[in-house]
């Protein structure tokens, strides 16, 4: 069984930045245990099969799987994927369009911006608005896990805080840059002080202090398999809810930039939006840019 293959950096524009994606635009035929076995000898961040759509109005359905585990939903799988198929020409790109895809949060939709016939930005509107969840770590357990003092963390209003938009995600503000830079994860802290949470993933970021709509953030995900991931999209989707919460705006679109992945010397750009009426969010949307980088086959046995 030959099945081919593309792989892109997400939330860049320039190649060998972003987070790696690797797609396969076909993957009719492949089991659940073929999927995570590919999944592992590829060892990126996360690996996409599509399938055509089982359900009305959705234009195909996405698997979506880390080295460790599949996944209900992920950002940068999701634009990077709606990317790959407006350039293989999969989806329409005389004009700008959406693509709706079948995920297990249900139906995600991609707007696919283009220019002079290509693609050149996508950006998904989140499927599940946040979730939060108060039951955390103290500041000091969670300073011993990124192996920093508690003073680096922020407290009080600006708590580290749960929330999930389809994977939770444990989102830990520090006071500085300098802070995020010095992190080392320590595995012996996490496994005794998050891995039987609800949030175990960390999303540590810190504001630019010249701009407060501009973040630096770092993700460590032991439960999927990622060491550190150099763009995060559902983790970015998630934090819309935190950073609205500590907004004054109640009706309105908000607007953040983050990068991610400098310290891996992969710099990704991840842009969020969120809508907000009356206090409450009404829509959430995480974009940015993508570059295809290489195309293959795999031959891949049809018993593992």
């Amino acid at each position: 069984m030959r099945y081919r293959f593309y792989t892109a950096d997400v939330f860049t524009d320039q190649i060998f930045g972003g987070n790696p994606l690797a797609v396969f635009p076909d993957a009719q035929g492949l089991s659940t245990e073929q999927m995570q076995r590919v999944a592992r000898e590829f060892n990126l961040s996360e690996t996409v099969f599509v399938f055509p759509a089982q359900q009305v109005r959705c234009d195909r359905q996405l698997r979506i799987f880390t080295p460790g585990r599949e996944l209900p939903f992920a950002g940068h799988p999701t634009v990077g994927t709606a990317y790959v198929l407006a350039t293989l020409g999969e989806i329409a790109t005389h004009e700008d369009t959406t693509v709706v895809f079948e995920e297990g949060v249900g139906p995600v939709a991609v707007d696919v911006r283009v220019e002079s016939g290509k693609p050149t930005f996508t950006a998904l509107t989140a499927a599940k608005l946040p979730e939060f969840r108060s039951d955390i770590p103290s500041v000091e357990k969670l300073a011993a896990v990124l192996s920093l003092d508690p003073v680096d963390l922020l407290n009080g209003e600006d708590k580290p805080q749960a929330i999930s938009c389809g994977v939770p995600f444990l989102f830990v503000p520090l006071g500085d840059r300098a802070a995020l830079s010095r992190i080392q994860l320590n595995r012996q802290e996490w496994q005794q002080c998050l891995a039987s949470s609800w949030a175990s993933d960390l999303y540590v970021f810190a504001y630019d202090p010249q701009d407060p709509f501009h973040l630096w953030a770092r993700m460590f995900a032991p439960t999927m398999g990622i060491d550190e991931d150099p763009a995060t999209g559902a983790a970015a989707t998630a934090i819309a809810g935190y950073l609205c919460d500590r907004n004054k705006l109640t009706d309105g679109t908000l607007r953040w930039s983050i990068e991610q992945g400098v310290e891996m010397g992969r710099p990704s750009l991840i842009q969020v939006e969120a809508d907000l009426q009356n206090g409450e969010i009404k829509a959430i949307r995480v974009g940015g840019s993508s570059i295809l980088v290489s195309e293959g086959t795999m031959e891949i046995p049809d018993s593992l």
